[in-house]
């Protein structure tokens, strides 16, 4: 038996194992979602009250006060200023390391599954046109076995073809649609971190210099 015999007997065994797969990477999928989602929401904070803050404690030099706010908010933000202030003492050179550290695992953490999402949102399609191929396959065959007639076995295995399209199109558009979206709430997340993070080495920068007020006022501005 050559190749070709053996990919039409693999063929004629149905393309439903093709509809359960996909079912089975839209249950893994809609669960990655729904977690992802609950991690975004929870750890998400009001980022202009929490710089206000921030900088309300920095130009009275206390950065204990700052570190204490920090630790009450949960959000990527807060994390890594808070990275920050704990190295306060080592420098500014030494703080700005901390925080970029803090900012790739924040990052890791957030990124968590999206591959999978992302993987599924691009290759769901192909899964089921291998449903459709197969689906086609068995058509031929069910029309050759009729003579060329067309037959009721005829349109139910099109059917079941052009069904498994559908269902790698609709497993595929959602989880393309949630990885850009959870993509987009990381990147606004991250440069909201790295602006903070910033308004930290302002004030630890004139603080080594002795004008801690003058820099932290221009870092509101």
């Amino acid at each position: 038996m050559d190749i070709q015999e053996r990919l039409t007997a693999f063929a004629m065994l149905g393309a439903t194992w093709v509809m359960w797969l996909l079912v089975l990477l839209s249950i893994v999928g809609l669960a990655i979602i729904l977690e992802r989602a609950y991690y975004l929401f929870a750890s998400r904070d009001d980022v202009a009250k929490l710089k206000a803050d921030l900088l309300s404690r920095l130009r009275a030099n206390d950065v204990e006060g700052a570190r204490k706010r920090m630790q009450t908010s949960r959000s990527v933000e807060a994390q890594v200023v808070l990275a920050g202030l704990e190295a306060a003492d080592d420098g500014a050179h030494s703080a700005e390391q901390r925080m970029q550290g803090q900012q790739s695992l924040a990052r890791m953490n957030m990124e968590r599954n999206l591959a999978f999402l992302g993987t599924v949102g691009n290759n769901a399609p192909f899964v089921g046109l291998a449903g459709t191929v197969i689906g086609i396959i068995r058509a031929f065959h069910e029309l050759n076995e009729t003579q060329g007639q067309v037959s009721a076995g005829l349109m139910a295995e099109v059917g079941e073809a052009l069904v498994a399209t559908l269902i790698g199109l609709l497993v595929a558009l959602p989880a393309v649609a949630f990885f850009n979206f959870f993509s987009r709430v990381i990147k606004t997340r991250m440069m909201r971190a790295d602006a903070l993070g910033k308004e930290v080495l302002a004030y630890l920068q004139s603080k080594r210099r002795g004008t801690p007020d003058d820099a932290a006022d221009a870092a509101a501005e």
